[in-house]
């Protein structure tokens, strides 16, 4: 899960020791409560996320399973540094969790058929429900193969407002193009102590893999692979000029050379070591929670455009969904305890939007009036944003594989810190995406899904 940051395996112990009501700690290992008695059992298995979200997914499946007598959901947490061995191992040992939460594309486990349509298991109505967006990254080749929970953006701006002003700055105007975040970095690094720096992005190629993907379509209008996924096409000059705009962060001293903490995290932002970041959405969850005597000066914008064009690919839409493995025992009832927690009463998934702090978009309209007619969320000025400036203007995640994504990234990264010269780096990974693209015969994969 590149999206974001996953807790470590020391607080996700502390965490799955929370859960064990739900069931153990340990895959395939649940515990035996006496209620499942004569139900049919879903073994669903979950990440570490924040604190709002951990909670609601603990009481999600408490509420479930008292408020029916015929399935029973033995929720299990798995650390993110131990998801993919855990899950590939139990899918090769025929003990794979019905229902699993999953981000990203599902193209790949689909075509390959590691997930269960969802189509036939669903009323039309829930799934003809969901938003656009949602049921395009739900999707391949016309069939459901996830439900989902939310999308939010993978890139927003925050920027502290007490530093603004004195920087002299305008607090209440965030940069919109390159050139005016060159401006404003210039005046922060005046205010701002040893290290410390104007700004926080990604300083990992693979950080830059995933973040930099609407960047690349909006400063080229395209993404380094030809439409057909025939032929790769990272040599472009504008994507030296997306790499040059982080080498100038870079050569300044803007941006930090090593990350500052946990990759991923706002702790940086919220400890006042940058007085900017690039961060998801999800920040804001993280600021309020951890930092909340921070967020009264927190701005969050769309991120920084090339042309400060912030009307098309200002960000990629992540997202979470829960899908049903292929070789789901109880595909049945795993999709009534969906119905019943993602496609069902709107109020059920009131908490989790609500205690993220208005970050996150839900998957349905009726879902988003409902959080939107929530009390606090007057004081989320944020979630306009995010709503309404930000999420219209993203686009889905790539749907070709993370290799491709890896070697922009591997370019970014070695162009910023002057390993490679713009060109050369791309030349690099223009071989590396070629690299992919015979090895994966991915010119007869974008046939078969345009089929």
């Amino acid at each position: 899960m590149k999206r974001r940051t996953l807790l470590s395996a020391a607080a996700a112990s502390a965490t799955a020791a929370g859960l064990a009501a739900c069931g153990s700690g340990t895959p395939g290992q649940s515990k035996e409560d006496p209620a499942a008695a004569g139900r049919s059992q879903v073994e669903f298995w979950g990440n570490v996320f924040t604190t709002p979200e951990n909670a609601w997914y603990e009481k999600i499946v408490e509420d479930f399973n008292a408020a029916q007598d015929e399935v029973f959901v033995n929720y299990q947490v798995v650390p993110g540094d131990a998801w993919d061995q855990k899950l590939k191992a139990a899918q090769a040992a025929g003990n794979a969790p019905d229902l699993y939460i999953q981000a990203g594309r599902l193209d790949t486990a689909a075509r390959t058929g590691t997930l269960l349509p969802l189509d036939d298991l669903f009323e039309a109505s829930q799934l003809e429900g969901l938003t656009d967006i949602s049921k395009e990254v739900c999707q391949y080749q016309g069939q459901f193969y996830a439900f989902p929970l939310l999308v939010e953006p993978q890139m927003t701006l925050y920027w502290n407002k007490d530093l603004f002003e004195k920087a002299g700055l305008d607090p209440e105007k965030a940069p919109t193009s390159w050139d005016e975040m060159y401006d404003a970095c210039e005046a922060l690094a005046s205010v701002m102590g040893n290290g410390e720096f104007a700004l926080n992005t990604a300083v990992d190629s693979g950080t830059f893999g995933w973040t930099t993907v609407a960047a690349q379509m909006h400063v080229a209008g395209h993404l380094p692979i030809s439409d057909d996924w025939a032929t790769a096409d990272a040599e472009d000059a504008k994507y030296e000029e997306l790499i040059t705009f982080y080498k100038t962060l870079q050569d300044k001293a803007w941006i930090p050379r090593q990350p500052l903490g946990e990759g991923n995290s706002a702790q940086a932002f919220g400890e006042g070591k940058v007085a900017m970041m690039s961060q998801g959405s999800w920040g804001m969850s993280e600021i309020a929670a951890d930092y909340p005597d921070v967020v009264p000066v927190t701005g969050m914008a769309p991120w920084v455009q090339s042309d400060g064009d912030q009307t098309h690919s200002v960000s990629t839409i992540g997202n979470m969904k829960w899908v049903v493995d292929a070789k789901a025992k109880e595909p049945e009832a795993t999709a009534k305890f969906i119905s019943w927690a993602l496609a069902g009463e709107p109020e059920v998934l009131r908490p989790f939007f609500v205690d993220t702090q208005f970050t996150k978009a839900p998957a349905r309209d009726e879902v988003t009036e409902v959080v939107n007619s929530d009390p606090s969320a007057a004081g989320a000025d944020w979630s306009t944003v995010v709503f309404e400036d930000i999420v219209p203007f993203c686009i889905p995640e790539a749907q070709y594989p993370w290799d491709v994504n890896l070697a922009m990234g591997d370019a970014i990264q070695a162009g910023m810190l002057g390993e490679k010269s713009p060109a050369e780096a791309l030349a690099t990974a223009n071989k590396e995406i070629q690299k992919v693209i015979d090895r994966e015969g991915l010119a007869e994969v974008r046939a078969e899904m345009d089929a």
